[in-house]
């Protein structure tokens, strides 16, 4: 079992930043891939970016080249650093920790950017 908490989120204005957390307990998070996903009101749940055990990086095309996802496995913790945001990145966020065939979420954390 995995326990994630998501933390950072806030209100910003467009071209602000925010650095979400996502800190783990239970297991490493070094065992697993980690990703933070968004939801928008009347939107399906996406993802924004994933990192894997080796450190390998991937994300959604929305946000190339102004978030970076990043890991510190001593503080068993995921990071999403975003910048320049805009207000269409306003959702709720999440993370979540994976290896198959176990998921596990955290609660969310609310991303509003405002114009």
């Amino acid at each position: 079992q995995v326990q994630l908490v998501e933390s950072g989120g806030g209100l910003v204005h467009a071209g602000g930043s925010l650095r979400l957390a996502c800190a783990a307990s239970g297991r490493r998070t070094s065992d697993y891939l980690m990703g933070w996903y968004r939801q928008a009101p009347g939107k399906q749940r996406e993802l924004v970016a994933s990192i894997t055990s080796g450190g390998s990086t991937n994300y959604a095309d929305s946000v190339k080249g102004r978030f970076t996802i990043s890991s510190d496995n001593a503080a068993n913790t995921v990071y999403l650093q975003m910048n320049s945001l805009k207000p269409e990145d306003t959702a709720v966020y999440y993370c979540r920790a994976w290896r198959f065939p176990a998921t596990f979420w955290g609660q969310g954390t609310q991303v509003t950017v405002s114009s």
